[in-house]
């Protein structure tokens, strides 16, 4: 996929300013479609906060941030507290700033790098790849008269999800009357008007939406962003949205979205066309860096390569993949139930704790001694690893995950079945796919107990159930690796998309 490799003036390079929600979940996705554009002969302009270029510097090492001639890193404040902590910053406080402090010095950088084209060899910025929750990115477009491309980095069903949450409100379900709704059966409500989610229950959509007051930041930001993706867009529009998914895994959900905006297009998964369709071009310019900007890995935390040997002992499909991703936290009591059911279990486990997972604590002080002692020889615990990396190894037997997005579709592309316990957003949506939709996994119950941990992983690893979630799960890994195969829906997206917003035209 090699387009553009023989420029006769850099000012015909297409150039895209690519700027993230700055957390984990959204950079990845972000960092697979900007390399895999750079790949393709464009030049990239990539925009974290200051908070999140010191965590890559300090991950990934400062030779990474200083990027490439056409490959580049930028900054922005955003407008938060100065910390050092090396952890996700608190969502809700990290939305609302956002929205407040970053129009100005964004659009301020745009216009920095058009006025630099002629004495930098920068080329004009030709578009902004923003994060739907991310407003001020596509104001700032706008503005300036900028093509904006959303890439929209969460699931299609959440998607769909989140644009329920105004006929929540129009039903007068939304907003609830007190805090009782959480226990009283209401969430187990069956919503027979969903299109394209059929008979969803109410605690399957996500979980934004458990408010009592229309105002709560969350609940504004993702359904503005989910509705910013349809509501502005037409046939005629010169904007577009992404979706990190492919079209066969996805098919009635977005039936439904790109009858509401046929300016969608699912490329996903992206991590795989980014891996498939790099060019030799690119890995040469990697070597002449040294090899500082890495093809892969876009972590803001170091990951553990050790943990990746001490899988090499096991059988395959034998060990259980625990990892609840960046956001994730729960009680000392939950963690100590995940435990004693994983350690009850029997089964070997790699286990993924930040040292942020429980508040003010490290796992090492939680986690007590006689536990440890009992999983020494078959539980490796770490703080971070190369997920990518861990999902395809052939002693995975199954996935207790958080159901975040990026995890969930690594687990498909991998033909790895999940035991899902949803922490918050569109999570619970996914969730609901996975076990209903995809028929890949098990849900565990929001108040953890450590029997059902025991019981679920065993039927994970040896039960019929767990038999039947991996057969189902290679039959999704399979159509998954077919999409961004050269004829593939996702592979064709790609071309689609390339030809209708920026009228390059590639082979095959």
């Amino acid at each position: 996929m090699d387009l553009m490799s023989d420029h006769e003036n850099y000012t015909q390079k297409p150039h895209a300013v690519c700027i993230p929600y700055p957390a984990q979940g959204h950079i990845n996705p972000f960092m697979q479609l900007a390399k895999l554009l750079h790949s393709n002969g464009f030049h990239i302009t990539f925009v974290n906060t200051e908070f999140n270029h010191r965590r890559f510097a300090k991950a990934l090492g400062p030779g990474f941030v200083m990027g490439l001639p056409d490959f580049r890193f930028e900054t922005i404040p955003d407008g938060m507290p100065s910390s050092d902590k090396d952890a996700t910053q608190d969502i809700p406080a990290l939305c609302e700033s956002t929205r407040k402090h970053c129009f100005v010095p964004f659009k301020e950088l745009i216009v920095k790098l058009n006025s630099s084209t002629k004495h930098e060899k920068v080329p004009p910025v030709s578009c902004i790849i923003c994060d739907p929750t991310m407003g001020f990115a596509a104001k700032v477009a706008d503005e300036l008269g900028i093509q904006r491309i959303q890439l929209w980095t969460a699931s299609a069903c959440g998607m769909l999800g989140y644009l329920q949450y105004d006929e929540l409100v129009k039903r007068g379900i939304v907003p609830f009357k007190d805090e009782s709704f959480a226990v009283d059966g209401t969430l187990d409500t069956i919503l027979d008007w969903v299109t394209g989610m059929k008979d969803i229950k109410l605690k399957y959509l996500p979980s934004f939406m458990r408010v009592t007051n229309l105002d709560d930041i969350m609940f504004d930001c993702l359904g503005s962003a989910a509705r910013s993706c349809i509501n502005s867009l037409s046939s005629s529009s010169s904007n577009a949205v992404i979706i990190n998914t492919f079209k066969e895994l996805d098919i009635e959900v977005l039936d439904v979205i790109m009858a509401k905006n046929p300016n969608v297009y699912t490329i996903g998964p992206l991590h795989l066309l980014n891996h498939k369709h790099f060019t030799n071009d690119h890995h040469h310019h990697e070597k002449q860096n040294n090899g500082k900007f890495k093809s892969s890995g876009s972590s803001l935390w170091k990951s553990d390569s050790k943990c990746i040997q001490w899988l090499e002992k096991w059988e395959p499909n034998s060990v259980i993949y625990v990892n609840y991703g960046s956001i994730t936290m729960m009680s000392e009591q939950h963690l100590k139930e995940f435990a004693w059911g994983l350690a009850n279990s029997k089964h070997p486990f790699l286990w993924i704790l930040r040292p942020d997972l429980v508040m003010g604590e490290s796992e090492k002080s939680i986690l007590p001694q006689d536990l440890l002692d009992e999983v020494k020889d078959r539980g490796y615990i770490t703080s971070w690893c190369t997920q990518e990396e861990v999902l395809g190894h052939p002693s995975i037997g199954a996935f207790l995950t958080h159901c975040g997005w990026n995890s969930t579709l690594e687990s498909i592309c991998n033909g790895i079945p999940i035991i899902c316990w949803p922490f918050f957003a569109e999570q619970q949506t996914n969730c609901w796919c996975a076990c209903t939709r995809w028929e890949i996994g098990m849900e565990i119950k929001e108040d953890v107990k450590r029997e059902e941990i025991c019981g679920i992983v065993k039927e994970a690893l040896e039960g019929e159930k767990g038999k039947q979630m991996r057969r189902k799960s290679l039959v999704w890994k399979k159509k998954a690796r077919e999409a961004i195969d050269k004829g593939g829906s996702s592979y064709n997206n790609f071309k689609r998309l390339l030809k209708e917003r920026f009228s390059i035209i590639i082979d095959g």
